[in-house]
């Protein structure tokens, strides 16, 4: 009698929350990344859009305010001038330089709880950050620019070119299963929801079966170690040697200047300290954050 085969962990994982992807680093860390959803995104980029639009009422009138100050007479001109070169400015670079910072999310993004990371595991670069919001001018912009544009008999043609157009790259991101727009296809990113900052601080609550009360590790004695000796404690538990699980233990112990109690087990306690490690280096990687070994400062 034949039986079905048993899923994956992967599989399982992906069946209860298709937005979670399980992505390797070079390192060999697997994080748990959980992908933006629609809505967040469109929200993100409204407040993005609210906030640009905004900064240029702001200019246009402070401009108005200064020619009317000075009596010049194409104070309206000055102030068309203005609004231009703000608007090309904004469109240009107000994405790229909040997403090349170390947050990597505009002030839309953050309130959402949004963040750009990179698809292969490693750190956000410039040149990916570029490519992404350079294609926002082909997927948003220009097609905008179409849809408000008058030419005479034409311009019913070029308003519905520009809609179509825009129509295709607004729904692409429901189109394939990382929800990604042509912008993150061509600078191998994606949108992830970010990490919320207290997981930082709750490092020290007890984070598998293994871990029992009284191992609340600080986040300096979780810093203490980096991915390469992530790895070995890991040969080291699933080895199991009694005589290897005292030695490296003590060693710890010693490292992060922790006072053994009564009844504490030293696999429980390397069991415990591996998991808090492994979520500190898992939500810094999440940021972009990659320390490869103790002597990594």
């Amino acid at each position: 009698m034949s039986t079905a085969p048993k899923p994956s962990y992967i599989q399982m994982s992906r069946a209860k929350d298709k937005s979670i992807r399980e992505l390797v680093t070079p390192e060999g860390v697997d994080l748990k990344i959980k992908l933006a959803d629609p809505g967040s995104r469109i929200g993100a980029f409204l407040i993005d859009l609210t906030i640009m639009v905004a900064a240029l009422i702001a200019l246009s009138l402070g401009a108005i305010y200064g020619a009317n100050k000075l009596d010049l007479e194409s104070s309206g001109e000055i102030a068309v001038v203005i609004w231009m070169l703000a608007f090309f400015f904004l469109r240009s670079f107000y994405f790229t330089f909040f997403e090349i910072r170390p947050k990597g999310a505009t002030p839309g993004k953050m309130i959402m709880k949004l963040r750009v990371a990179s698809r292969n595991g490693e750190r956000l670069t410039a040149p990916a950050v570029f490519a992404r919001n350079a294609m926002r001018e082909l997927e948003f912009f220009l097609p905008l620019g179409f849809f408000f544009s008058q030419g005479g008999d034409i311009s019913g043609l070029i308003a519905l070119t520009g809609l179509v157009w825009s129509g295709l790259f607004l729904f692409l991101p429901l189109m394939n299963k990382d929800r990604l727009r042509a912008g993150d296809l061509i600078g191998g990113t994606w949108v992830i929801a970010a990490p919320r900052p207290i997981l930082a601080k709750d490092l020290a609550a007890p984070t598998d079966k293994h871990a029992v009360l009284g191992y609340n590790f600080t986040p300096k004695q979780v810093g203490a170690y980096g991915i390469h000796e992530l790895h070995v404690l890991e040969d080291v538990l699933r080895t199991n040697n009694l005589e290897t699980l005292i030695a490296v233990a003590a060693r710890i112990r010693e490292k992060i200047d922790w006072e053994r109690g009564g009844r504490e087990l030293d696999r429980d306690f390397l069991n415990a300290y591996y998991a808090a490690l492994r979520k500190q280096l898992e939500v810094q990687m999440m940021f972009g954050k990659r320390r490869v070994d103790k002597f990594d400062k």
